[in-house]
């Protein structure tokens, strides 16, 4: 059995090898000379799997260890019978965590709070949800915009778009990206979306680029429409426009589902179907486990006050990712492979917990140490 995988994908190298002829190549190396004779491909999103790549070869599973799946051609896998897997779900805590802990610090940065403001999400799936309950634990009012549920699940629960435009004080993207089918997303974000919106919201992309069109956002940004914008996902990665870089509030390389949990549930969930379709059985999958972070401990007490969003903060803070796309918005996918991946909440143990922050806390999915306070 012979399996290529990209070099970047983590926990990955020694899994395998005991089962397979395993060649790890650079996002560059895919050709098609080099996937000819693989029956299985492990990939990231900057790996393009279309019918130049495949055609001729013997691939028959593509799995991807990330929840998109637009870097395969799906339809030309479906007509030749390629079985192609993502891994919906897999980094959607760490997207929550990149979320929250930009509104946080946007809040902190403009001396308001976010308890009490409306947020609206669009896109109530695996990201969507989380979203949902680290903000409501955070005390903010919850908009649920996700057509294609409402339609099958009915619509009490959810609102329109138009709805989020009026009354959202924060609205955030989270849907895939798609050019077809009744409710298409590519450009969602446009400028009839922007001319509709009421109380100048801030403005979060961390799902796929295109969902928003950037010319629109730009001219809301620079006419008032809009006020702070947290930017992860850009048109035209990696060539990211240098505008909208500088009018982002927080502006990141595509790095919020980067969890050292997420990353691990990619290669794991990967792993899994190759031993589904495959018939493989990987005794090793069970190493596939992020490393436990420098300091596990968080005590509260060390802040002075506001001290779940400091909690937060200290497990993953956007600044020092912000400020190195400023200074080098070129390197782009240079930051992407050489990211240092957090750990998420629940990597972290809470000390000195009072009785009225543990069910925040609990929320959030941090753990507690139990002392005479926190009973």
């Amino acid at each position: 059995m012979k399996i290529i995988a990209d070099n970047t994908v983590p926990y990955l190298k020694g899994i395998l090898e005991p089962i397979a002829d395993v060649s790890y190549l650079e996002s560059k190396d895919f050709t098609p000379e080099n996937v000819r004779d693989a029956d299985a491909l492990i990939v990231r999103s900057i790996d393009k799997c279309t019918r130049h790549l495949l055609e001729g070869s013997r691939v028959r599973l593509i799995t991807t260890a990330t929840i998109g799946f637009d870097h395969i051609d799906t339809r030309y896998c479906e007509e030749v019978g390629i079985i192609w897997k993502n891994a919906p779900g897999c980094n959607a805590v760490s997207v929550g965590q990149y979320v929250l802990s930009s509104l946080i610090h946007t809040a902190l940065q403009r001396g308001e709070s976010l308890k009490g403001k409306t947020i609206g999400i669009v896109g109530i799936g695996h990201v969507g949800r989380v979203v949902e309950r680290f903000c409501g634990a955070m005390g903010m009012r919850i908009l649920r915009n996700d057509p294609p549920r409402a339609e099958r699940e009915g619509v009490e629960g959810f609102v329109p778009l138009d709805t989020i435009a009026a009354e959202a004080d924060i609205i955030t993207l989270h849907v895939p990206l798609t050019q077809e089918g009744k409710y298409p997303t590519y450009h969602l974000a446009n400028t009839t979306f922007f001319g509709k919106l009421k109380r100048k919201p801030w403005f979060i992309n961390s799902c796929r680029g295109a969902v928003c069109d950037t010319l629109a956002l730009l001219q809301a940004k620079q006419i008032g429409l809009v006020s702070d914008l947290i930017i992860d996902c850009w048109e035209n990665e990696p060539d990211i426009d240098r505008t909208l870089l500088s009018e982002a509030t927080i502006a990141t390389p595509h790095i919020a589902g980067f969890s050292a949990d997420g990353k691990a549930n990619g290669t794991r969930m990967c792993l899994e179907q190759i031993e589904r379709h495959l018939g493989l059985r990987i005794e090793e999958i069970g190493q596939v486990a992020p490393p436990a972070p420098s300091n596990e401990q968080i005590d509260l007490d060390q802040f002075q006050g506001l001290r779940i969003e400091q909690a937060v903060l200290s497990t993953f803070n956007p600044i020092a990712v912000d400020r190195a796309l400023r200074e080098s918005p070129e390197r782009f996918e240079w930051f992407r492979s050489h990211y240092n991946h957090p750990r998420e909440f629940k990597a972290y143990r809470v000390l000195h917990a009072r009785p009225e922050e543990i069910q925040k806390l609990n929320a959030l999915g941090f753990g507690l140490s139990i002392t005479p306070e926190t009973i």
